[in-house]
């Protein structure tokens, strides 16, 4: 088995409140997207093979533009695809179901490509240099030793980096122990800034509970060792037999709930890696002036080239 951590990248989603296809609309100065960004600073984290996890439909044009950039960055590129019908023995997709099964079920879908340690992120946000740093250097120094929990862990940012002055964003806050691990990840699916700071509901707005800037949250930058895949594929037709009744069309697996029962069990513990950088995404068409200026900036600054980054 490859030990050199991998990166595997889950862009699987067409951004439905974004109305496009995130993963390669043009950021950068050279029509970079912001997966390139993260490909670059994974490359120079010291990560040498990327996993995309893809629809068939976008195949080509993914392949054409941020593979062939991969590529030429220096990575080993593999792909994967996450379909509907990649499911347990004695399931089937309903009918009327087009939403993927969601970001655990993503890293199943690659399962076959993933050989080593593995750190995973989403395709469309922007990390930052320090968190592909933190989680490379985790996993290449990350062994499962047997009879005790797998070493698994996260790159947490600070909430008042992460959140959008242009609507609702859904986090999952992370309560921590004093060594840094993490106990619990906790989605909140509407978090909005107002004047006073930052606040989420679960009643549409009837009420509203503050949260502290400071707050740990998680972006989908998780680090784990290969027997992740055992514990997804362990949980995934018990999940299926409980949802598919209550929400066939909708209903998704989760990489946190994945973790959870992973933590509720003694298998693994997740330590928690802060980045200090600044998350930037394209939740809404109104993001993406404020993280073309961030990047132009960053660029000014020697972060990275200014002429293309490949």
């Amino acid at each position: 088995m490859n030990s050199k951590p991998i990166l595997a990248v889950m862009a699987a989603g067409m951004g439905s409140r974004y109305g496009g296809l995130k993963q390669i609309d043009p950021v950068g100065p050279a029509g970079e997207a912001i997966l390139d960004y993260s490909l670059y600073d994974a490359r120079r984290a010291g990560f040498e093979t990327v996993v995309f996890i893809i629809k068939p439909e976008i195949d080509e044009a993914f392949r054409t533009s941020v593979g062939a950039r991969a590529e030429k960055a220096g990575f080993e590129v593999r792909y994967a695809y996450q379909t509907l019908d990649k499911l347990p023995a004695g399931f089937t997709a309903p009918e009327g179901r087009v939403k993927p099964w969601g970001t655990a079920h993503a890293i199943l879908s690659a399962a076959d490509v993933i050989d080593a340690p593995f750190a995973v992120i989403n395709a469309d946000d922007y990390y930052g240099p320090q968190g592909f740093r933190l989680i490379y250097d985790h996993l290449a120094g990350a062994e499962a030793k047997p009879g005790s929990p797998a070493p698994w862990a996260m790159v947490g940012f600070l909430l008042g980096n992460t959140v959008s002055a242009n609507g609702s964003v859904s986090r999952g806050v992370c309560e921590l122990d004093e060594q840094n691990r993490l106990i619990k990840v906790t989605e909140r699916t509407r978090i909005e800034t107002y004047e006073g700071g930052i606040h989420y509901t679960e009643d549409d707005g009837t009420s509203w509970t503050d949260l502290p800037a400071d707050a740990v949250v998680s972006m989908n930058l998780w680090g784990f060792t290969p027997d992740f895949l055992d514990r997804a594929r362990e949980g995934f037709a018990a999940f299926l037999q409980a949802s598919l009744p209550v929400n066939p069309l909708k209903c998704e697996y989760y990489l946190p709930s994945v973790v959870t029962a992973a933590l509720e069990h003694g298998t693994a513990e997740v330590t928690v890696l802060t980045s200090a950088d600044r998350w930037h995404g394209i939740t809404y068409r109104e993001d993406k002036p404020e993280l073309v200026e961030a990047l132009r900036r960053m660029s000014e600054e020697g972060l990275y080239p200014k002429d293309h980054l490949f």
